[in-house]
C-alpha cells in the first residue's frame, strides 16, 4: 500500500505554539493576582490551622507553591498519556491483536513524551519538592523537634530523597528504554518487512507489561499517595492506572478520530471507531469500579486514619463539588452516551466523550494531589489553565513531530491486512 505520512507543518506548528504562548500569559497573570491580591496572608492563616492540626508543615503558603501543586499534577497526568501510549501498543503485541495494526503509530508516537516528561518531573521535584511533599523535610525524622511525626518517620525506608529519586530514574530509564527498542524495531519492519521484528515487540512488549505492572502501582505511590503522608490504600495502585489507562484511551481515540476527519488514515473505519468507543466505555466503567471499591472498602471499614482521606474531600465546600463532578464526567457521562452501538461509531459522540473524560480525569488527578499540599487553599484559575495549557503545547509538538517522522501506517505490519478488513 501507499506510504501515509502525516504533514507537521507550519501552520499546525505556530497554532501549537500560540497555545502555548497564550498558556504563559495566563500564568504570569494568575501569578500576578495572587501577588498583589493578598492571597498569602489568606493561605497563612489557613496552614497554621492545618500544622495544628496534622503536627507539622509549612508555616504559610506563597502563589509559588500553588504554582508547584499545578506543575507537579500536569506532570502526572501527561506522563500517564505518555506511558500510557508505550501500554497500548505492548499490549497490542503481547496480545497479538490484528485491528489495532493500523492506528498503533498514534500511540506508538505518545512514547516521545517521556524523556521530557522525565526530566519536568526531576525539575519541579528539585524545585519545589518540600511544598509537594510533607515527608522530605528532616525535622519529621529529629525525635528532639517537637514536629517529629512517628509515622512518617517509620516510612524513611521507603520514602526518602536518594531513594525515591532513584526509583524516578528506574522509571523513566526503563520505560523510554523500552519505548526506543518498540519503536527502533517498528521503523526496522517498515524497511525490511517480514515477522523477525514483529517478534522482537512481541518479547520487548511482554518485558514492559511485566516491568510497568510494578512501576504503575510503585510510581502512584510515590507522586501521588506519598502527599496524603499518612493516609494509605492497598488500591491506590490499581486507581491510579485506571486514571491513566482510560485518560489514555481517550486521548489515543481524540488522535484517531481527528486525524481521519483530517485525510489521514484512511484505513480507519467506523469498526475501528467502534472498537476504540468499546475501550473507553469499558475502562471508564472500571474506573468507577476501582473508585467505588477503593471507597467502600475505606466507608465500612470506618478506621479514622483511613477515611480521612475521603473526609477532607467530602465535607470541603470547595472540594466536594469535585468528588462528586469527577463521578458524572468520568463515569456517568461516558457511560451514558456510548451505551449504544452506533454512538460509538459516530465522530461527534466519541470526540465529545474523550474531551469530556480527558477533562474529568485531569480534574480526578487535581483532586488526587491538591488538599494534600495545600488543604484548603486550592482553587482553579489562570494558574492552573495556563499551566496546562503550556504541558498541552509541550505534549502535542512533541507527539506530532514524532508521528511526522515515520509512516501513519505501518505499511509492513504483518496484520495489517487483517486490521484492513477488520469487522465487529
Amino acid at each position: 500500500m501507499t506510504a501515509e505520512n502525516f504533514n507537521f507543518n507550519a501552520g499546525l506548528k505556530k497554532k501549537i505554539v500560540t497555545l502555548g504562548v497564550v498558556g504563559v500569559v495566563l500564568l504570569i497573570l494568575g501569578i500576578i493576582i495572587l501577588i498583589f491580591s493578598g492571597g498569602g496572608d489568606h493561605a497563612a492563616e489557613a496552614a497554621h490551622g492545618a500544622q495544628a492540626a496534622h503536627g507539622g508543615g509549612h508555616s504559610e503558603f506563597h502563589w509559588y507553591d500553588r504554582l508547584y501543586t499545578s506543575l507537579w499534577i500536569n506532570n502526572v497526568f501527561f506522563t500517564g498519556l505518555g506511558v500510557i501510549g508505550l501500554f497500548f501498543v505492548a499490549l497490542q503485541y503481547a496480545s497479538q491483536a490484528g485491528w489495532s495494526a493500523g492506528i498503533k503509530r498514534i500511540p506508538e508516537a505518545f512514547g516521545a513524551w517521556l524523556p521530557f516528561a522525565g526530566i519536568l518531573m526531576l525539575v519541579v521535584f528539585l524545585v519545589g519538592g518540600h511544598t509537594i511533599f510533607h515527608w522530605t523535610h528532616e525535622y519529621l525524622y529529629d525525635e528532639s523537634d517537637p514536629r517529629y511525626d512517628a509515622i512518617i518517620a517509620g516510612k524513611r525506608g521507603y520514602l526518602n530523597t536518594p531513594f525515591f529519586l532513584i526509583r524516578m530514574a528506574i522509571y523513566f530509564g526503563v520505560w523510554y528504554w523500552m519505548y526506543r527498542l518498540i519503536r527502533k524495531e517498528s521503523l526496522a519492519e517498515d524497511l525490511n518487512g517480514g515477522v523477525t521484528h514483529y517478534h522482537k515487540m512481541v518479547k520487548y512488549s511482554t518485558i514492559f507489561i511485566v516491568f510497568f505492572a510494578i512501576t504503575s502501582s510503585t510510581s502512584a505511590w510515590d507522586w501521588t499517595l506519598s502527599i496524603d503522608t499518612h493516609w494509605f490504600s492497598t488500591m491506590y495502585g490499581w486507581y491510579n492506572f485506571a486514571s491513566w489507562f482510560v485518560s489514555g484511551l481517550a486521548a489515543i481515540t481524540l488522535c484517531v478520530v481527528i486525524l481521519r476527519e483530517n485525510g489521514y488514515i484512511t484505513i480507519v473505519s467506523s469498526e475501528h471507531l467502534h472498537d476504540l468507543g468499546k475501550f473507553v466505555f469499558a475502562f471508564s466503567i472500571f474506573w468507577a469500579y476501582i473508585w467505588f471499591g477503593q471507597f467502600l472498602l475505606i466507608y465500612y471499614a470506618n478506621i479514622p486514619e483511613e477515611t480521612i482521606y475521603f473526609l477532607e474531600r467530602l465535607e470541603s465546600d470547595y472540594y466536594s463539588p469535585f468528588f462528586f463532578g469527577t463521578l458524572i464526567l468520568n463515569f456517568f457521562f461516558p457511560f451514558l452516551v456510548l451505551m449504544t452501538r452506533d454512538s460509538k461509531r459516530h465522530t461527534i459522540f466519541l470526540k465529545m466523550v474523550c474531551v469530556v473524560v480527558m477533562v474529568g480525569q485531569w480534574l480526578n488527578f487535581y483532586l488526587m494531589i491538591t488538599p494534600g499540599i495545600l488543604k484548603e487553599n486550592g482553587s482553579l484559575g489562570f494558574v492552573e489553565l495556563g499551566t496546562t495549557m503550556i504541558y498541552l503545547a509541550g505534549f502535542l509538538f512533541v507527539v506530532l513531530n514524532n508521528l511526522s517522522k515515520a509512516p501513519l501506517v505501518a505499511k509492513n505490519h504483518p496484520m495489517l491486512q487483517e486490521s484492513i478488513h477488520h469487522h465487529t
